[in-house]
């Protein structure tokens, strides 16, 4: 093996450098803008609304992706490709990293109350089901034929998606629906449980059940849901409730996965065949 690199490589090298550079710039500036907006609160019926920074981010994200440009912004093109979109889907699994530890953090000093409310952790996965009762109806009155098992069996991240393509094979209709539901909830999933998790508190339930809520499988959509709602109640429960949302996000990767097999799966299909013949949609 040759000790020095030859020119394509170095080519290679370059562009790989170039590209990730590219994609740094742009991270900075939009932190920068997002940063430099800060925190807004709206008001909106009983309570408020809090928008935080990583909602400008996600927006700002979106808007800059080529796709989206249009020709007045045309020249950022040249920061933002294809290759930086691509490389930047790696690159958050590793941004995610610190945030999981700086929740760590936030674990340990309240480990007697988190202990204390082990069994609602446990539970709580239970409560994820009620939402086949909504989804499943309406996916099915809108048309979707197997699909809608797939859309409506859970929140749709990772593990959901595993066990639809293991199960049903990457190219079934089951897989496409979760599919559908997981790109949807990288997209527009963090802006809307960051709005929704400074509004729930109006709703009359405690915090502490709420930010449990907010562990649904996700880190971004948890951490947008839980920094909201944290934002909106006494300052003194922060760190509890960015504990317990942690504490349950965790459980719900690990839980999650065997509540779609063995309860969640069953369950959806069986409510498919009841749902297709009540509003008609036979297949």
């Amino acid at each position: 093996m040759s000790e020095h690199l030859t020119d394509r490589e170095l080519i290679q090298t370059g562009g790989r450098l170039g590209i990730f550079l590219k994609l740094f710039a742009a991270v900075v500036g939009i932190i920068v803008i997002s940063e430099l907006l800060g925190i807004k609160k709206i008001p909106l019926g009983p309570g408020s609304v809090v928008l935080l920074p990583m909602l400008y981010a996600v927006i700002l994200g979106l808007l800059i992706t080529p796709d989206i440009l249009g020709k007045p912004l045309a020249f950022l093109r040249k920061i933002i490709g294809k290759e930086e979109i691509e490389l930047a889907g790696p690159m958050v699994m590793l941004a995610l990293l610190p945030l999981g530890v700086k929740y760590g953090t936030l674990v340990g000093p309240n480990i007697v109350k988190i202990i204390n409310a082990g069994p609602a952790f446990l539970l709580q996965e239970l409560g994820n089901l009620g939402t086949i009762f909504i989804a499943l109806p309406l996916a099915v009155a809108l048309g979707l034929k197997r699909e809608a098992i797939g859309a409506a069996v859970s929140i749709c991240r990772e593990p959901t998606l595993g066990v639809m393509t293991e199960r049903y094979g990457m190219r079934s209709p089951e897989a496409t629906g979760t599919l559908g539901t997981y790109m949807v909830g990288t997209v527009v999933g963090t802006i809307f449980f960051g709005i929704l998790g400074s509004f729930a508190v109006y709703t009359g339930l405690h915090p502490y059940a709420l930010a449990m809520a907010c562990g649904m499988g996700s880190a971004s959509m948890m951490t947008a849901a839980s920094g909201a709602l944290s934002m909106t109640v006494d300052p003194a429960m922060k760190d509890t409730i960015l504990a317990y949302a942690a504490t349950s996000n965790m459980l719900t990767g690990v839980t999650g996965m065997y509540s779609v097999i063995f309860l969640a799966l069953p369950a959806t299909n069986f409510m498919y065949g009841k749902f297709v013949k009540l509003f008609g949609k036979g297949e």
